[in-house]
């Protein structure tokens, strides 16, 4: 069965030449964590200029599209698809002005005419079409002249060829969403090769393709090739299960090899709509992607760039089937970070996201490992991760799973509420520990003074042990010290009657 996109979810076409890019999410760590090195300026880079030719023959302006007779129209199309596809150094700013401003003129009225006018997208132009845009998107980026890039902090690489780049995106993408458009067509130039590696010429070297392009620094760059993926994804059939394969070998590489690579976000974007159209039941691909890919995921030092985004198809899994619940939460428990405050609130944030939508009989199976989890949490000397913790208990969904399930829960948790209660240094945390014990006291007075009662029990008893214990080590420490005492005298008596005596002092001399 062939997976369904839903239209709502589909990432929205970029309106603007000036496209901000998508922001990353806020952190939420209230601590600064900015290291000391200054922020780079915002620079450029000169993955444009490798097919750049300096004899090159000038551009000349062509007739309008508008101003030939339809019989000339298919003839001066290619005309004009084949000067773009002229190639310009933008780091010379100054350099084949005209050329350029000619390759501007030719863009912009491609675009208009793709967008507006119809009949223009015959079968002898799609090879022009797919040759133009290929020799101006595919490349091979050049490597981060930043390697401690900071996403959060530094400036990204801006593409400076964006002036012709951003219209052939565009013009990529009316020609996608075109009425005129025909897939049974365009399959034959889009393919595995198109999607992954593409060569041109006899002589020319393997550039990116077009899933490798989402490495590109420019976040303008970027947000193109989400909504062009997610339009290749939706026209052609056939290279949809390519397409997944192919996002999966990105991530596992970054995960586990390059640790870099800064279209995640996007392409988790593009994921999450295309897992909630996944048919029923979910087929095995698929449930291998979330265990073997997604849940990994989060173990990399830079999930707070694609966080959100990676919350979200997690959560999109579980409400297409629920017996994925358990293998989730276990993974999460797994990777949970033990020292980076500032993950710890991510990971309590998206499992509020994942009992928004659990099933209660799948909650049965991991309430004990998790409130464990959470007990600890709460127990965090950091006062964001135990107040994110301890706002579980404001979610009313979660709050009646607790109820049903309290004399397996309240257990797990009330030892580190009542001694929390006792020692944190924050106020605000003691206030929502104090709510939350008062809430377990009316939602079940009798085990909550069993509780109360078993714990300063256990208290005595610790207590009363420790006690024992350093009077043990108290007796031992006398007996050492008595057994010196006596091995010091024993060494002493010999040698007094060893020693000769001393001559009186008014003897003869």
């Amino acid at each position: 069965m062939e997976t369904k996109l839903p239209p709502a979810s589909t990432p929205t076409s970029p309106s603007s030449p000036g496209l901000s890019p998508v922001p990353p999410p806020d952190k939420v760590d209230g601590f600064s964590r900015r290291s000391l090195r200054r922020a780079r300026p915002r620079r450029s880079h000169s993955s444009s200029q490798f097919r750049y030719q300096s004899n090159q023959q000038e551009l000349t302006p062509l007739p309008l599209l508008k101003d030939v007779p339809a019989s000339e129209l298919h003839e001066l199309l290619s005309r004009k698809l084949a000067q773009c596809g002229v190639m310009f150094d933008f780091l010379d700013c100054v350099a084949d002005l005209k050329g350029k401003e000619v390759k501007r003129a030719a863009l912009n009225e491609l675009v208009e005419c793709v967008g507006s006018t119809r009949g223009v997208l015959i079968e002898p132009v799609y090879p022009d079409i797919i040759r133009m845009i290929s020799v101006n998107i595919f490349r091979t980026l050049p490597p981060s002249e930043n390697p401690e890039f900071d996403p959060e902090e530094d400036e990204p690489n801006l593409e400076p060829s964006w002036p012709h780049l951003q219209l052939v995106y565009e013009f990529f993408l009316r020609f996608l969403e075109s009425p005129d458009f025909q897939p049974s067509v365009a399959k034959r130039y889009v393919d595995q090769k198109f999607v992954l590696m593409v060569k041109w010429g006899a002589e020319a070297g393997w550039y990116h393709g077009l899933l490798e392009l989402f490495d590109s620094e420019d976040p303008r760059e970027r947000e193109y090739l989400k909504t062009i993926l997610h339009r290749v994804y939706g026209k052609f059939l056939g290279l949809r299960a390519y397409i997944r394969k192919q996002c999966s070998h990105i991530f596992l590489r970054f995960i586990y090899e390059l640790e870099h690579f800064n279209g995640v976000a996007e392409l988790l974007e593009i994921l999450g709509s295309i897992i909630n159209g996944f048919a029923l039941p979910l087929k095995t691909e698929h449930k291998q992607f979330l265990v073997r890919v997604l849940i990994p995921l989060h173990s990399v030092k830079s999930l707070s760039v694609f966080h959100a985004q990676l919350a979200y198809c997690v959560v999109q899994f579980l409400e297409k089937d629920a017996t994925l619940t358990e293998h989730v939460i276990r993974g999460l428990l797994k990777y949970w970070p033990k020292t980076c405050t500032q993950k710890e609130v991510m990971f309590l944030g998206e499992m509020e996201e994942i009992l928004d939508v659990i099933e209660p009989s799948q909650f049965v199976k991991i309430q004990e490992p998790l409130f464990k989890q959470v007990a600890r949490c709460v127990s965090s000397p950091h006062f964001q991760v135990a107040e994110r913790a301890l706002y579980f208990w404001n979610n009313e969904y979660i709050l009646s799973l607790i109820e049903d399930n309290c004399h397996t829960v309240l257990p797990a948790v009330f030892g580190t509420l009542y001694q929390v209660s006792k020692e944190h240094w924050n106020q605000t945390i003691v206030s929502l520990i104090y709510n939350v014990l008062k809430t377990f006291m009316e939602m079940n007075g009798k085990l909550f003074d069993e509780l109360t009662a078993s714990y300063k029990l256990e208290k005595q008893q610790e207590q009363q042990k420790a006690q024992e214990r350093q009077e043990l080590w108290q007796g031992l420490e006398e007996l050492r010290l008595r057994r010196l005492q006596g091995t010091q005298g024993a060494k002493e008596a010999p040698l007094q009657r060893l020693t000769p005596p001393v001559a009186a002092s008014g003897g003869q001399s």
